[in-house]
């Protein structure tokens, strides 16, 4: 397989790009994480902005991989990446900065949906962009966890 250097790093750039903007609009806001009352299965706040970077980049590739197919189904499938890109930018937001928390749960539930029709398409065209997707949905559903507990808790 030839790497198409200018489509993945625009890949990377549009997957990390909206991971970085999201982190910079809600970065005052993440001391609110630390002074809520959480569930008893929850990370450290460190550890979020090193699985986000991590995902941001498994999905950068996985976009490439189905941007430079040939598939006739590359352009809904793409659609649907960007739709849960946007869903994904706009949760934090409403969770730190907002602090609306039960919004922000059933907008998470929103994205859990979309990611999975997502990996379906992708999975579709090839699997192993599919696969690489399966991390995130596995980190967004924890996150669902987490996000239900605090707005319970809170």
């Amino acid at each position: 397989m030839k790497i198409h250097l200018k489509p993945l790093l625009v890949s990377l750039l549009i997957s990390l790009g909206v991971g970085g903007l999201a982190s910079f609009v809600t970065s005052r806001s993440y001391s609110i994480y630390e002074n809520l009352q959480k569930p008893a299965l929850y990370p450290p706040g460190w550890l979020f902005p090193i699985v986000w970077g991590i995902l941001y980049f498994l999905m950068g590739i996985s976009s490439y991989i189905i941007f430079t197919s040939n598939s006739d189904s590359k352009n809904t499938a793409l659609k649907f990446y960007a739709l849960q890109l946007i869903v994904n930018f706009f949760w934090p937001i409403l969770f730190f900065n907002l602090e609306l928390f039960w919004i922000a749960f059933f907008w998470l539930l929103l994205l859990v949906i979309l990611v999975i029709i997502t990996i379906v398409l992708f999975n579709r065209i090839n699997s192993v962009s599919a696969w690489l997707l399966v991390p995130y949905l596995i980190w967004i559903l924890f996150a669902s966890y987490l996000n239900l507990s605090i707005a319970i808790l809170n």
